[in-house]
């Protein structure tokens, strides 16, 4: 038997039992999520933002490693040949595939200097999605090791985030102080 195919029949019956694989968390229908383009999640009390770009999926820790802005509002771009989210709040770039923090800045030992793409390394957890007959499926990183973006996904992130959404509420950013 071809395991592509005992793998898809195990997805039928866990489906029709409403269940997943162990490690896998429905996340939704793929027309549906394709139509929303990006979708927040809560999966085993972590905030996932599912997105849906140019033909991929794609799933990564909803809040910025740097000071916890929501990646659900960010532009998407292509820098340096990766698809990166921009994070509202502070601009940061962030790669979609592999989490890294992208920065614009030169090499000072070059001569001349060039200004050119840098990476600050992984600093965004990001999960892997799997299909399945029309479903889509997140399996949370268990990457070991600390990533930034771990920090708010914690109790002490948690309430600095609050605090910071509190404040916005209260005296609004325009988009012309950026």
């Amino acid at each position: 038997m071809c395991i592509l195919s005992a793998l898809n029949r195990f997805y039928k019956v866990m489906e029709g039992k409403n269940q997943t694989a162990p490690g896998l968390h429905f996340v939704g229908k793929k027309d549906d999520l394709i139509q929303a383009k990006r979708s927040f999640r809560t999966l085993d009390g972590r905030d996932v933002l599912i997105i849906h770009h140019e033909g991929v999926f794609h799933a990564i820790d909803s809040y910025c490693h740097h000071a916890g802005g929501m990646l659900q509002n960010g532009d998407i771009e292509e820098i340096n040949g990766k698809m990166c989210i921009i994070c509202p709040k502070h601009k940061y770039k962030i790669t979609l595939a592999e989490g890294e923090c992208l920065y614009k800045g030169k090499d000072p030992r070059e001569n001349p200097s060039v200004t050119r793409w840098f990476s600050k390394g992984v600093k965004q957890r990001i999960h892997v999605v799997t299909e399945s007959d029309g479903n889509v499926f997140v399996k949370l990183s268990v990457s070991p090791g600390w990533i930034e973006s771990d920090y708010y996904q914690g109790e002490k992130g948690k309430v600095e985030r609050a605090k910071a959404e509190a404040a916005e509420k209260e005296n609004p950013i325009k988009e012309d102080d950026n």
